[in-house]
C-alpha cells in the first residue's frame, strides 16, 4: 500500500480553524462550533474522523439531521474546486478497506475502525459497536434527543463530540451555547472543559461581501427582502434572533416566551385530571403530551417520548406519573395492530387509559388549532417540556426548488411527530372542557336523621323547583 500521511491531501486547518484543531488535539472531546455558512465545518470534522480513526481504531458517526440529507451533503457531495468527493479528500482510497453505499459505511485498512455517515432520525436503529466520535452537522435543526441518548456512551467510552451549525433562532443550540461557554476546555485546569465558538463572515473574512451581497439578492428573488435579510444575518452573521425560516409555529413560540407563558414555573394541580395527546407511531414517532385545563387555559405539563415499542409500557410510564385523564388519540388507533385482529384502542382500555378519538380535520386546521392553543397556552418548565418546545420551533415547511416558495407541507422529521401530537393537543383541550361534569340540580339527596325521619339535602328552593319541573313535565307541558 502507498504511504498515505493524515490528513491527507497536505490538508491544514485555515488559521481561523486552527484554535478549534489545536484544542481538540490537546485532549478537548466537547467542541460547539457555530461558524458562518461556507467557513469549512464539515471538512474540519471529516479530518478529525481520519486522523481519529487511527489514533483510536473504533466506531465514528458524521451526523445531520436526516439520512437523506446527509447522503447529499456529505457521502455523494463533491468539492467543486477541485472535482473530487469529500469523503476521498479526507479518506483517501488507499486507505479504504470496503464501503457500503446503501449504509454510507466505510471500514478502513490495517486499524479496522469504521466511518458512517447517519441521520439524527434514525440513530437509535443504528446497529454495531457504539461511536467513540461523533459529528453533529447542522445541529440547530437536528433532533435534540440524539445528543440525550449519546452522550452517556461517550461519557463511558471516553469518546469526543463535536457539534457544528449556523444559529438557527433561539433553540436547543443556542441554548447549549449559553450553557457551555463559561466551562472553557483546559488542557490543565480543566480538561473536560468545552470549547465554543461564534464566528461570522466579518470574524474569518472567508467570504467577501461582494459575494455576500450577491447571495442576497439571491434570497430577496426567492423569499422576499425581509427573509432575505434575516437569512442573510442568520447564516453568515451568526444571529440568533428570528425563528427558523418556513417555521410554522416559531414566531408564535417565541411570542410565547417572551410573555413569560414558556419558561415560568408552576406545578400540576392534583385537583383537575392530567389528559394526553398522542401521535401515534413507532416509539420515537409516538409523543405524547400531557396537558391540564383550568379556568378555561391548557396548561402543558409534561412531553414524553416512549423508548420501548410495547404500548403497554407507554401506559405504565403514564400510570406511574399519575396522568389519568382522557387520552386523545387520532383515528389510525382503530388500524389492527399487526397479526392480530386488536386494535390499540382495544389495548389501550385493557390497561385502564381512557382513549378519545380526536376529530378528523385538514392538516390546515390542524395547524391552526396547534397555532391558537399556543397563543393562550402555559407550558410548565421542566427538561422533559422544553425538548418537546424545541420540536414545535422546528416543525417547517417544505420548500419547493423548482417553484422558488415554500409547500404548505411540514418537513417529514422527528419535529413534525411532535408537532402532530401538539395538533391533536389543539384540537382536543376545549372537549376536555366541555367533558367536565357538572352537578345535576334536579336530583335530590336524601340523609336519614337521628329520629328517623329522612330529609332532603335540597335548599327549600332547589326542592320547590324540582317539583315544578315534575309536574310540568308529567303534564306534558
Amino acid at each position: 500500500m502507498p504511504r498515505v500521511t493524515i490528513p491527507a491531501n497536505d490538508w491544514q486547518p485555515r488559521w481561523y480553524q486552527r484554535p478549534a484543531w489545536d484544542s481538540w488535539e490537546q485532549g478537548c472531546k466537547r467542541q460547539l462550533l457555530f461558524w458562518h455558512r461556507r467557513a469549512g465545518k464539515d471538512e474540519l470534522n471529516l479530518n478529525m474522523h481520519a486522523v481519529s480513526a487511527y489514533e483510536r481504531p473504533g466506531t465514528y458517526w458524521h451526523m445531520l439531521p436526516e439520512a437523506a440529507q446527509a447522503r447529499k451533503a456529505i457521502w455523494t457531495a463533491v468539492n467543486p474546486h477541485t472535482g473530487k468527493r469529500r469523503l476521498f479528500e479526507a479518506f483517501p482510497e488507499a486507505l479504504i478497506e470496503n464501503m457500503n453505499d446503501h449504509e454510507m459505511f466505510i471500514r478502513f485498512k490495517d486499524v479496522g475502525s469504521t466511518f458512517q455517515v447517519v441521520g439524527s432520525d434514525n440513530f437509535n436503529s443504528l446497529v454495531g459497536s457504539p461511536p467513540v466520535g461523533i459529528t453533529f452537522s447542522e445541529w440547530a435543526l437536528a433532533n435534540p434527543a440524539a445528543w440525550a441518548y449519546l452522550s452517556p456512551i461517550l461519557a463511558e467510552n471516553g469518546g469526543w463530540a463535536s457539534f457544528i451549525t449556523t444559529p438557527r433562532g433561539n433553540n436547543h443550540a443556542k441554548g447549549m451555547l449559553d450553557k457551555v461557554k463559561g466551562n472553557v476546555f483546559d488542557p490543565v485546569t480543566n480538561p473536560r472543559g468545552w470549547f465554543s465558538e461564534v464566528l461570522s463572515a466579518d470574524d474569518t473574512a472567508a467570504i467577501d461581501k461582494v459575494t455576500i451581497e450577491e447571495q442576497r439578492d439571491v434570497y430577496e428573488g426567492l423569499f422576499g427582502k425581509e427573509m432575505a435579510d434575516m437569512l442573510i444575518e442568520q447564516e453568515y452573521f451568526c444571529s440568533f434572533s428570528g425563528a427558523l425560516i418556513g417555521s410554522y409555529w416559531g414566531a408564535e413560540i417565541a411570542r410565547a416566551e417572551r410573555a413569560l407563558r414558556i419558561g415560568t414555573p408552576f406545578d400540576i394541580d392534583p385537583k383537575h385530571p392530567v389528559h394526553t395527546a398522542w401521535d401515534l407511531g413507532k416509539a420515537v414517532n409516538n409523543p405524547i403530551w400531557a396537558f391540564q385545563v383550568i379556568d378555561g387555559v391548557p396548561l402543558i405539563v409534561d412531553f414524553y417520548v416512549p423508548d420501548s415499542e410495547d404500548l403497554s409500557d407507554w401506559c405504565k410510564w403514564l400510570d406511574e406519573q399519575g396522568y389519568h385523564g382522557n387520552d386523545y388519540v387520532p383515528h389510525d388507533i382503530l388500524h389492527p395492530q399487526w397479526g392480530t385482529k386488536r386494535t390499540r384502542l382495544d389495548t389501550l382500555k385493557d390497561h385502564g387509559r381512557k382513549p378519545k378519538m380526536v376529530g378528523l380535520v385538514s392538516l390546515a386546521e390542524g395547524n391552526n388549532a396547534g397555532l391558537q392553543t399556543i397563543k393562550v397556552a402555559r407550558f410548565r418548565t421542566t427538561e422533559r417540556v422544553a425538548d418537546g418546545i424545541e420540536g414545535l420551533k422546528a416543525y417547517r415547511r417544505e420548500y419547493d426548488d423548482e417553484k422558488k416558495t415554500f409547500r404548505d407541507i411540514p418537513v417529514k422529521n422527528w419535529a413534525e411527530h411532535y408537532a402532530s401530537a401538539f395538533r391533536y393537543l389543539g384540537l382536543a383541550w376545549r372537549q376536555a372542557v366541555a367533558e367536565v361534569k357538572k352537578p345535576e340540580g334536579d336530583k335530590r339527596a336524601y340523609v336519614g336523621q337521628a329520629d328517623g325521619t329522612i330529609r332532603s339535602q335540597q335548599t327549600v328552593k332547589e326542592a320547590v323547583d324540582a317539583m315544578v319541573r315534575r309536574r310540568r313535565a308529567r303534564a306534558g307541558m
